[in-house]
């Protein structure tokens, strides 16, 4: 942030100063107000909403080998444009994005204002994709998957992982045990964490015991393997994160030099 001190002690308007004791003037320091700055990430297009249904094997009809393929599917209402945001009027480009169509009696009014403006239906759901152009998208459009991914594509897919509960040191951040013989009487405590008069503390981020699972994870780069119109699912070779009915965001993958630009 960028910070101008102009000092007019001396200046002219040194008679408008308040005085000090003693009759000196005070120096005042006029700063330009801080430049407020959207950063966020980019995405390769604009995405969808879906959820995960479960896993199952799909046997390859060219070479008849099985993949482990997660069934993504959609729920009644699909996904549909809320929201455009442009640099003029939010100071960067975005599509807002619904999801998941339920009863009016769920949502609040300013919840069913704010998509009733975009003519949009009630949706439990609404993310973001932040794109370079947003020419191509209106309120209330809807998105149709089979129009924005073909088999063969690359996604990225992000969830909430399952929660795992408090674990301990080898389950969550794989350490190795203890003897369990030979007289050992440390199986699966943790073991020091620290020194004792110097630093005598435990610094911070220092692996340790703790509530694993429950966080935001992208798995990224997973192929479509197949898109059934009919069912309106996909198959994505791989698992994604969270349990079957986990609500999942699908986006084109980043890939740098390709859709993403170097610098």
């Amino acid at each position: 942030m960028a910070m101008a001190a102009v000092g007019i002690a001396g200046g002219a308007l040194a008679p408008l100063l308040p005085t000090q004791r003693g009759g000196r003037r005070c120096a005042v320091s006029f700063r330009r107000a801080a430049s407020v700055a959207v950063r966020a990430a980019y995405e390769a297009g604009v995405g969808v909403m879906a959820t995960k249904v479960g896993m199952m094997t799909y046997f390859d009809p060219a070479t008849g080998k099985p993949v482990p393929v997660t069934v993504v599917g959609f729920r009644e209402g699909g996904n549909v444009v809320t929201q455009v945001k442009t640099a003029a009027t939010d100071g960067y480009d975005a599509v807002q994005v619904g999801y998941h169509g339920v009863r009016e009696d769920k949502l609040t009014r300013p919840e069913l204002g704010h998509l009733g403006k975009a003519g949009a239906p009630p949706l439990r759901h609404l993310q973001e994709f932040r794109l370079t152009a947003v020419d191509a998208f209106e309120p209330g459009q809807e998105l149709d998957f089979a129009e924005l991914f073909k088999e063969g594509d690359l996604v990225d897919v992000t969830g909430n992982s399952i929660g795992k509960g408090f674990q301990g040191g080898i389950k969550r951040h794989n350490f190795k045990r203890g003897l369990m013989t030979h007289g050992s009487k440390s199986h699966r405590q943790l073991g020091s964490i620290g020194a004792g008069t110097t630093p005598g503390r435990v610094y911070k981020g220092k692996k340790m015991p703790g509530r694993m699972g429950g966080t935001k994870t992208k798995i990224r780069k997973l192929k479509i393997v197949k898109i059934d119109n009919d069912l309106r699912v996909l198959m994505i070779k791989g698992a994604v994160p969270g349990k079957p009915g986990n609500l999942l965001r699908i986006a084109p993958a980043k890939i740098v030099g390709k859709n993403i630009p170097k610098n």
